[in-house]
């Protein structure tokens, strides 16, 4: 199926791939397949896929008759996970109208997508829908804003130099850092024996201009945020100061970036 895209969009998920997805989301999918106790022969689906790291992590378990299936609301997201790994089902469509069966899929997960549905409840209904019973849904969401290190700098210094917008879907992703909130939301969707699991990851970017230029074109793009040159060059000289105490051997950035992980059993 072929969608309309912008330029924009394929270079956001591009940027977000290169940028992102090793810096950051990597190292949690292994995390979040383990907890979803995926196997052999089972049918997962990945909502909110992204460009699809968790997918592609979840096919390199999964062996015919399973199926690993991937769905996300953005074309230009799909697009890059297409060119990645044609083999799996990339599908568009949304959260909260899952286009699937009731009890389609063994495993269901999400990583760093609940923060950013529109309804979050019926999200995780439509999940939970989908879902055979004794499967398992497991979402991973950032833990709190004031838990990680850098973002919080970074944030105030957006807000500073760029602007309430681009500060705000910089604080976007930490949203749902609230274990007692996420446990509701999946109990409330029918979830049982809901779990929630801290794990301390951490980010590794080149240097301070990789990291915040994977914000600046990566990510605020995602979220409707678009910054003129000007701006993205005077934010870059600024973090060297602001993030340097992040600066390990090397010029590399590292620092802690936990996350929550959130499981339920459907019964």
């Amino acid at each position: 199926m072929n969608y309309s895209l912008s330029d924009e969009a394929l270079l956001a998920a591009k940027a977000y791939e290169e940028l992102h997805v090793p810096a950051l989301f990597r190292q949690f999918a292994p995390i979040v397949v383990s907890t979803a106790q995926i196997s052999s022969g089972h049918r997962v689906l990945d909502v909110a896929c992204g460009t699809g790291i968790l997918a592609r992590t979840v096919a390199a378990t999964v062996t015919e008759p399973g199926s690993v299936t991937g769905l996300d609301l953005s074309p230009g997201m799909l697009a890059m996970a297409r060119q990645l790994a044609p083999s799996i089902d990339w599908q568009l469509g949304s959260a909260e109208s899952l286009p699937f069966a009731d009890n389609s899929f063994d495993a269901v997960v999400s990583q760093f997508g609940l923060m950013f549905f529109q309804d979050r409840r019926s999200a995780l209904k439509e999940m939970m829908r989908v879902l055979t019973p004794g499967g398992r849904l497991v979402v991973a969401v950032w833990d709190a804003l004031v838990n990680s290190q850098a973002y919080p700098d970074e944030v105030d210094m957006l807000q500073r130099l760029a602007g309430q917008a681009a500060a705000d879907a910089l604080r976007a992703p930490f949203v749902l850092g609230n274990p007692d909130h996420v446990s509701e939301l999946l109990s409330d969707a029918g979830a049982a024996l809901v779990e929630i699991v801290t794990h301390d990851g951490t980010a590794r970017f080149p240097d301070i201009q990789t990291m915040v230029e994977a914000d600046l074109r990566g990510w605020l793009p995602v979220m409707g945020v678009q910054l003129h040159e000007t701006q993205i060059a005077l934010i870059l000289n600024e973090a060297e100061t602001v993030l340097s105490k992040y600066k390990v051997a090397g010029g590399q950035v590292e620092f802690t970036a936990p996350a929550l992980i959130a499981s339920g059993v459907k019964v």
